[in-house]
C-alpha cells in the first residue's frame, strides 16, 4: 500500500513536567484503518491534534505523502479532523453543515450539489439535506459531523473519541458505519479512542500508547495474542496478573512463584533471567474451569465468588486456596450445566502457552 503519513520523533512538551508524547514514530499506510489506544492521559489526542495542525510539536516531524506539513496551518492540511462532540453548527440544516467546508473553499455550486449528494449517500443519510441537526439522534449527527469531513475528500481522516459520546448500542452500530464507510470511500483513518474493544473491533492494525510513547504497533490478533510488554497485556482486553519471582523447576521446568502456596508452572523462559520479579498475564478465555470432581487439565483449586452473566457468556470471579483472584470465561451452556454458583468449589487450569510473562521492571 505504501506510507500515506510519517510520523518522525515527535514530542510534545509542556513545561517541566513529562512530555505528553515523547520522540513518537509511527507510519500509516494509504487506506488503512489505524486505532491509536491508550488510557487517558497517555498522549493519544495530543498526537492526533499535532497531526491536524492544533497544537505545535516541540520537536519532530509530521509527512504527508513524503512532504513536511508542519508549517502548514489546518485548513491548509490535506486532513480532517472528526470531534467527540460534532461540532455541528446548531443553528444550519444538514445540508449546509455538510456544504459548509466546499462553500469556504468556493468550489463551484453544481460540484457542491454533486459532492454532497454522494456523501450523504454514503453515510445513509440521503433525503435530510433540510433537516435540522438539532432534530437528529446522536447517531445521525454524528454521520453529519463525518459526512463535513468527508466531502472535503482529505488524504486522511482523523477521528478523535468519535463515538465517545454515544450509547452502547448506537455505539456499535457507529462501528459498523464506520467500517462500512471506511471501505467505501478509501480514505486512510487515524482513530483515537480509549476503548481498546472498539480498536479491536474496527482497525486494521493497532498503535498502543503508554506515557507519551508508543509500546507496540500492529495488527489487532497480534496485539491481543502477542503483547509485546507488560503495559500492553494489561490494558488490551482482560487479563488475570500475577506477581512473582521466577524460578527453576524439575526437568529444566520452570514456573513462578506467586506466594509460599502457589506456583505456576510456564515454558521456559530465555528472555528473563531465574530470580527476577516477573508479571505473568492468563487471558480469561485460555482459563478452563470445572467442578471439583471432574478431571481435566486442572492445576489449581478455588471457590466461586462471583458469576457476571454478559449475554453470550458469563464471567466467573474464583478466589485460589491462597487468596488469589483469578477469571474464567464460560459459555452458557457450561454455566447451565455446571452452575457455578457462588461458594462452589472448582478446578482450574490452563495451557502453559498461554501465559505471557515480562520483567517486573517496577520492581
Amino acid at each position: 500500500m505504501g506510507a500515506i503519513l510519517e510520523i518522525r520523533n515527535l514530542t510534545k512538551s509542556y513545561g517541566s513536567s513529562s512530555p505528553a508524547v515523547d520522540n513518537v514514530t509511527l507510519t500509516v499506510n494509504k487506506g488503512e484503518f489505524l486505532c491509536i489506544i491508550g488510557p487517558s492521559g497517555c498522549g493519544k489526542s495530543t498526537l492526533l491534534r499535532m497531526i491536524g495542525g492544533f497544537v505545535e510539536p516541540t520537536s519532530g516531524d509530521i509527512r504527508l505523502d513524503g512532504q513536511t506539513i508542519l508549517k502548514l496551518p489546518p485548513y491548509r492540511r490535506p486532513v480532517n479532523m472528526v470531534f467527540q462532540n460534532y461540532a455541528l453548527f446548531p443553528h444550519l440544516t444538514v445540508g449546509q453543515n455538510v456544504t459548509f467546508g466546499l462553500e469556504m473553499r468556493k468550489v463551484n455550486p453544481e460540484e457542491r450539489a454533486i459532492r454532497v449528494r454522494e456523501v450523504l449517500k454514503a453515510v445513509e443519510l440521503s433525503g435530510f439535506e433540510s433537516r435540522s441537526v438539532l432534530e437528529l439522534s446522536g447517531g445521525q449527527q454524528q454521520r453529519v459531523a463525518l459526512a463535513r469531513s468527508l466531502v472535503l475528500r482529505p488524504r486522511v481522516l482523523l477521528l478523535d473519541e468519535p463515538l465517545g459520546a454515544l450509547d452502547q448500542k448506537v455505539r456499535r452500530k457507529m462501528q459498523i458505519e464506520l467500517m462500512r464507510i471506511h471501505r467505501e470511500v478509501g480514505i486512510t483513518f487515524v482513530h483515537v479512542t480509549h476503548d481498546q474493544e472498539e480498536a479491536l473491533a474496527m482497525s486494521d492494525r493497532i498503535a498502543v500508547m503508554s506515557n507519551g510513547r508508543i509500546e507496540q504497533v500492529g495488527d489487532r490478533v497480534e496485539v491481543y495474542t502477542r503483547p509485546s510488554t507488560a503495559n500492553v497485556a494489561g490494558f488490551v482486553g482482560e487479563s488475570n496478573r500475577f506477581c512473582g519471582i521466577l524460578q527453576d523447576g524439575e526437568d529444566n521446568a520452570q514456573s513462578v512463584r506467586i506466594s509460599d502456596s502457589l506456583r505456576i508452572p510456564i515454558l521456559t523462559s530465555t528472555d528473563v533471567h531465574v530470580g527476577s520479579a516477573v508479571e505473568l498475564f492468563v487471558r480469561p478465555e485460555h482459563v478452563a474451569i470445572a467442578p471439583l470432581d471432574e478431571t481435566g487439565m486442572a492445576m489449581f483449586d478455588g471457590t466461586v465468588r462471583d458469576v457476571i452473566f454478559l449475554g453470550e457468556s458469563a464471567r466467573c470471579h474464583v478466589v485460589l486456596e491462597d487468596g488469589t483472584p483469578l477469571m474464567a470465561s464460560v459459555t452458557l451452556s457450561s454455566l447451565n450445566a455446571s452452575g457455578f454458583a457462588n461458594g462452589t468449589r472448582v478446578r482450574l487450569g490452563w495451557p502453559k502457552k498461554a501465559s505471557l510473562l515480562f520483567a517486573d521492571n517496577a520492581a
